[in-house]
Order: C-alpha cells, then sequence, then structure tokens
C-alpha cells in the first residue's frame, strides 16, 4: 500500500482526464492567484478533520445520524450576518428535532464556506438569443451574462469569503447561538398545514420540556448548560475545481500536527468534500486527487452508476477500508430509488468496503415548470427518505444519513411541504442561481 501512496502527489491528478474545469485565458495570472491560496493559512485544522472521520465511523455502525445541508451554491453576496445565522438556525433546528425523534446524536455537516463551483451540462448558455459562457458558480465566473469570463482572482475571493464565513460561523456559535432554549431557534411562521403545525409545536415543547427538567437537577445543570450552548459543525463543499482544491492541500507537516505516517496530505479548504455525480470517472482527475486526501470523503451515485465500478471506485478511494473514510450519497430519484438502491447495497457488500449510507432526495427529482422555473415536489423528496429507509431496513444496511439542499431564507423554491406552496406561487421568492431549496 505504502508503494500506491507514495506515488501520489497533490498534482497526479494532472495527467488525467478532467471535466468540468474553467478555461483559464491568462495562465500567469492563475498561477499568481493559486500561489497566493497556497501561502494563505489553512482554514480548518487537521484535528477537526480526524474528529469528523471518527464521528462519521460511529455513523456507519448506526451510533450516529449525519444532516448535510445548505446552499446548492453559495454567493459571495450571501457572506453576511443574516444569511450565516439563516444557515446556522435551520442546521440547528432540524438536527435538534432529529435527534429528538431518532433518539441518537447527529453530526452535522454544512454545505457552506466553500460551496461556490457549479458543475453544469453545457460550457454555454443562451439568454435572450445569444450564447454566453454556462454560470458555474461565483468563484468562476459572474451570475450576469456580461460578467462570464472565467476570472482567477475569484478562487481568491473564494478563499476569503470561506475565511469569513467560517470565522463568523466559529464565533456565533461560541457565543450561545446554539443554546437550545433560544426563541429564535423557533420559528413557527412557514408552516401553513395546520395538522403539521400542532404537530411541529408539539415536538418543539416536548424537547423545551425535557430541557426544563434537566435544569432543575443542580448537579447536571453545569454539564447540561455548556453542552446546549456549544455544537460541533463541521464544513463541506463538491471538490469541483482542482487547481483550487490542489492549492489548499498540504502535507501534515504544514500544520505541525504530529503524524505516524509520512504520507498524509490533508485539505484544508473544508472538513469534508465530495465527488459529484459528473466527475467520478475512475480513471479521471477527481478520482486520482480524492484518493489521496487524508479528509472524509462523499461520492455521489445514481441511476447513471455501473454497481460493479462502483465497488472498484470505493477500493479506489479506500483501500485500507477505514471506517467513516466515505459516505456514499445516493441520488436517484423517487421513481428510480427502489430500482437503483438494492443493487448498489449488493455491489458494496460484494467489495465489503465500509461505508456511510446517506440519502440525496434532491437531485433526482428535479423538473421544469412550464413557466421555466426548476422546482422540486416536496411530495416526491420525502418518498425517496422513505423509500430508502425501507430497502435498507430489508437489506440488513444502515442508512446513516441525509444530504439536503436547503436554505433558512424564506425562498419560493420547492412545490409543496408545510408552506403548501403551489407552481403559481415559485415567482415570489424564488432566489437560488442554481438548482431549488428546501427551506422550513
Amino acid at each position: 500500500m505504502a508503494e500506491v501512496i507514495s506515488k501520489w502527489t497533490p498534482s497526479s491528478w494532472r495527467g488525467k482526464p478532467i471535466k468540468q474545469q474553467p478555461t483559464y485565458e491568462n495562465k500567469e495570472e492563475l498561477s499568481a492567484s493559486l500561489q497566493q491560496i497556497k501561502d494563505y493559512p489553512p482554514l480548518i485544522h487537521v484535528a477537526e478533520v480526524d474528529s469528523l472521520k471518527a464521528q462519521l465511523a460511529r455513523v456507519s455502525k448506526g451510533e450516529k445520524f449525519l444532516l448535510q445541508g445548505g446552499d446548492c451554491a453559495e454567493r459571495f453576496m450571501d457572506c453576511s450576518k443574516k444569511s450565516i445565522e439563516d444557515k446556522l438556525k435551520i442546521m440547528l433546528q432540524m438536527s435538534l428535532v432529529l435527534t429528538y425523534a431518532g433518539r441518537m446524536p447527529v453530526v452535522r455537516v454544512a454545505r457552506m464556506a466553500g460551496q461556490y463551483a457549479k458543475p453544469r451540462s453545457s460550457d454555454t448558455e443562451k439568454i435572450n438569443g445569444v450564447d454566453v459562457p454556462s454560470f458555474r458558480g461565483d468563484n468562476v465566473n459572474g451570475f450576469h451574462s456580461d460578467d462570464r469570463r472565467h476570472d482567477p482572482k475569484r478562487l481568491v475571493s473564494a478563499y476569503f469569503h470561506s475565511a469569513a464565513t467560517l470565522n463568523y460561523t466559529r464565533a456565533t456559535l461560541a457565543g450561545g447561538f446554539a443554546n437550545l432554549k433560544q426563541p429564535q431557534l423557533w420559528n413557527f411562521d412557514h408552516v401553513k398545514d395546520a395538522t403539521l403545525l400542532k404537530e411541529y409545536q408539539g415536538v418543539v415543547q416536548n424537547i423545551l420540556d425535557s430541557l426544563q427538567f434537566f435544569d432543575t437537577l443542580e448537579s447536571t445543570a453545569g454539564v447540561l448548560e455548556s453542552t446546549m450552548r456549544g455544537v460541533n459543525l463541521y464544513t463541506s463543499h463538491e471538490g469541483l475545481i482542482l487547481d483550487y482544491e490542489e492549492a489548499l492541500t498540504h502535507p501534515i507537516d504544514t500544520f505541525g500536527y504530529s503524524s505516524s505516517g509520512p504520507y498524509k496530505y490533508y485539505n484544508s479548504g473544508a472538513h469534508f468534500l465530495w465527488i459529484g455525480d459528473r466527475t467520478r470517472q475512475i480513471d479521471g482527475a477527481h478520482i486520482e486527487y480524492f484518493s489521496g486526501i487524508t479528509n472524509p470523503i462523499g461520492l455521489k451515485a445514481g441511476p447513471t452508476t455501473d454497481p460493479e465500478e462502483l465497488g472498484e471506485l470505493l477500493s479506489r478511494l479506500n483501500p485500507l477500508k477505514e471506517p467513516g473514510k466515505v459516505t456514499l450519497i445516493v441520488r436517484c430519484g423517487a421513481s428510480k430509488i427502489e430500482d437503483t438502491l438494492p443493487n448498489f447495497i449488493e455491489a458494496v457488500k460484494k467489495f465489503n468496503t465500509p461505508v456511510v449510507w446517506s440519502c440525496d432526495p434532491m437531485h433526482g427529482n428535479t423538473q421544469s415548470t412550464s413557466s421555466g422555473f426548476k422546482t422540486r415536489l416536496f411530495e416526491n423528496i420525502h418518498h425517496e427518505v422513505e423509500q430508502s429507509f425501507s430497502i435498507h431496513e430489508k437489506m440488513g444496511t444502515i442508512l446513516g444519513g441525509i444530504h439536503l439542499e436547503m436554505t433558512g431564507e424564506n425562498v419560493t423554491e420547492c412545490l409543496g411541504g408545510s408552506q403548501q406552496l403551489l407552481e403559481s406561487e415559485l415567482h415570489t421568492a424564488y432566489e437560488t442561481y442554481c438548482d431549488p431549496r428546501l427551506n422550513y
């Protein structure tokens, strides 16, 4: 195994076929931007990365549950106090309800502080009858049609926006924002369904009653108070632009963090990174890069994934069969989950590679309306989650997590749900630059 690892470097992906990359006109400008990023300090610490991997190992055993969620694509303009607090609020609120209902701890991994790039199905798109380069996320080009040049300076901006988001996130959580008894965590204005509202209020009241009970126990109050004020929240993004990811990848000595082996490299831009549906080619650059970093990683799999190749991918990404290393994020769609997921489970069993099974009920359920809006039906999302739990139970495996595109802001992007949103109401607050997100 040492021979295999020794051949890997943060740049060895450059000799492989690659997809979904920006095209930069000025290579010197790109080199200067990447060197800046290399010289900046890490955004996260490797001890946090190791802690997350240990927690994900427990998720794979059914001892914890993984909640991974956030924006489809973050925007630089959303690096603000309110936007960050809204994202934290929905993550905390959802994790508390999951903890209450599932009777197990929740591992929170946010799609934030780095989720700026998006893969696209075409290099160009037509706007007002004119072909322009596709919008690939704020760290590549601008959303407006006159700002579509692939600008390497945006990579440096992505680093600083990530740093600012992380800084305020850490300060906010340390300052008591995560206190379960804070009233701003529990807002019911979004719920229009009377039956659902009553059920939701009941769950929240039971949580608060339980906290009040423990507060009366003086011998444990101090411990509980510190627990209720602070939570662990990790960051994640799709590792799409490999120039950027390489610049953020450092040998363990860079951190002054001791290790028993000389080959450990960490991506310092996020605790967790994943490989998307469009970049998981087994002989491709993304698999090569991800095979060498120490961070826990995710692999998206869907109807276009060959189950046999899936096993080979997992073996390539986790040859040491390390628990907590790989999260398999399955994205099939409500109409295909029953035909697809069992084949994946059989393939993983055959290769005997440990994974965290996670359900992404978003990407396989995207549809377009007659008026041109991309949206998702909440009932399809709900159905895919239900079926995933049922299939795993029947096949003797554990669905350990859920992966959602969601926001704490009052948007109108997905149909149905607690808002009972209609197609005619999508335009009211449709703000996403890419895919539709769930909210409350």
